[in-house]
């Protein structure tokens, strides 16, 4: 019901994988213990970021770009030539990258991982194509057009495909555009088939897409932003084009990055599951947004079953770095709560460095086995039936506001379970009381916590109630069975 993701940088982990091995390693000859540390993690779906054709305009961008480069930098002592890529996100066309063995070498990827009943996701990004795209110049319709006297007032808006003829580069309406990339034109009827045609071609080599910004061509979003160059958008491309790749495979799953509270409509036109950004937002401020958490865990079911949940992933800071002492906690309360979790490669192993999308070498870092064991207990108990189908609700913490403490109650007909975060810099004694705690004696208690492996003897019960103390930044699940 809730599927466990692993999203793998693959341009860097090939290169890793190579350099381990002395071969070269292409998604064809990845060596079987990959394949056995994803079946025994209980992955569900692999995400392959990055697997289409590079584009050149983007390579030569990323290279000369002075502010991508102090990125770089800061990621790596040195930075050569061969360090730098383009962007996985500028694409010219949905072509397997031959460099990672191509077409062939994914499809016999995808099969060893479907043959351990692992599925396999890819990108498909909705809102732009790369300069040198392969539709280019015979279809320049495809793009959102942008006249001489536009270009002379916003010189920085549009790339000159041909001789005084100008494109407009993609775009996000909060942020500059990006320069490697021309923005599609989604009031045409040609664009949206042609990007449902990618859609099929994609579909005919994985099980699932993660859409890349998908709220930018929602209506109401692309209108806004680009009507005034292309004209209006007159209906919805997700809901056609979710439906008609679902019509071919009916288990393909769609996956929208999703930002701006726009999750609900998304999921109202086809998708499986979006981001969930908010509760990103929640955990990983400083101090942790307890109370809005709370109140964001305790939405409508329909809707939370529908959340792809995260403390990091490509585009975020390294949860280890940016939540720091909070980090097994935070973990903890991700992998309780109902909804798609997914966790981005070396999470696990604790690094703490962000790598620009450009880079395809990484630098080493150490890693922190213990967090590494926490999170194999955590994958575990995602696929307990208490935690892929139990209901949720708020726990009453009988605690002062701004405690910055977290109580939530997993539950089904037989099972419950009680996830409590302390993420204090001190110890605190919680005390909560719960109809189902009636007849249960301490013995019958599971406890996981992420400071220890005995808790039993920091939890008292008495009279429907637990108390609990929790060390500082400590999270605990406490689990029990009840006879029907």
């Amino acid at each position: 019901m809730f599927p466990l993701v692993y999203e793998i940088n693959t341009r860097i982990w090939l290169k890793k994988l190579s350099k381990t091995h002395n071969r070269s390693v292409t998604l064809g000859t990845v060596p079987d213990e990959e394949f056995d540390f994803f079946s025994a993690s209980g992955f569900d779906m692999v995400w392959l970021m990055g697997v289409w054709q590079p584009s050149q305009y983007s390579k030569a961008i990323a290279t000369a770009h002075p502010c991508l480069r102090t990125t770089f930098l800061e990621h790596l002592v040195t930075v050569h030539p061969e360090d730098i890529a383009s962007s996985p996100y500028a694409i010219p066309s949905y072509t397997v990258n031959e460099t990672l063995g191509g077409k062939d070498a994914l499809i016999l990827f995808r099969d060893k991982l479907n043959r351990r009943g692992i599925k396999l996701m890819l990108d498909f990004v909705p809102n732009h194509l790369a300069l040198d795209n392969e539709w280019l110049p015979e279809h320049p319709e495809f793009f959102i057009p942008v006249s001489t006297d536009e270009m002379r007032h916003d010189p920085e808006s549009g790339f000159e495909y041909a001789r005084d003829q100008y494109l407009a580069y993609g775009k996000d309406p909060y942020f500059p555009p990006w320069t490697d990339t021309l923005q599609l034109n989604y009031a045409s009827k040609a664009t949206q088939s042609m990007m449902t045609e990618n859609l099929f071609k994609i579909s005919e080599l994985c099980d699932g897409v993660r859409c890349d910004m998908a709220m930018l061509i929602l209506k109401n979003v692309f209108n806004k932003t680009w009507s005034s160059l292309s004209g209006a958008m007159q209906k919805e491309f997700w809901s056609e084009a979710i439906a008609a790749v679902k019509q071919r495979h009916p288990d393909f799953l769609f996956l929208a990055e999703s930002y701006w509270s726009k999750e609900w409509e998304l999921q109202q036109q086809g998708f499986d599951f979006t981001y969930d950004k908010p509760f990103y937002d929640f955990i990983t401020s400083a101090p942790v947004n307890t109370e809005k958490l709370a109140g964001h865990l305790g939405a409508e079911w329909g809707y939370q079953k529908k959340l792809c949940r995260f403390i990091e992933n490509h585009d975020e800071p390294r949860a280890a770095g940016r939540i720091g002492l909070n980090n097994k906690a935070a973990a903890m309360v991700l992998f309780a709560t109902p909804g798609m979790h997914l966790l981005h490669q070396d999470q696990m192993e604790g690094y703490r460095q962000k790598i620009p999308v450009q880079l395809v070498r990484q630098a080493a870092e150490p890693e922190n086995r213990a967090l590494a064991a926490l999170y194999k207990k955590l994958f575990t108990l995602q696929k307990t039936p208490l935690f892929q189908e139990g209901g949720i609700e708020r726990l009453d913490l009988n605690l002062a506001n701004n405690s910055h403490c977290l109580g939530f109650h997993r539950f089904t007909a037989g099972e419950h379970a009680f996830i409590l975060a302390n993420f204090n810099a001190t110890g605190i004694a919680l005390e909560f009381r719960h109809p189902s705690i009636e007849g249960i004696t301490i013995d019958m208690l599971n406890i996981l916590s992420t400071t220890t492996e005995n808790k039993s003897s920091g939890i008292h019960g008495a009279d429907h109630s637990i108390r609990v103390h929790l060390s500082p930044h400590e999270a605990v699940v406490i689990s029990f069975r009840k006879a029907q």
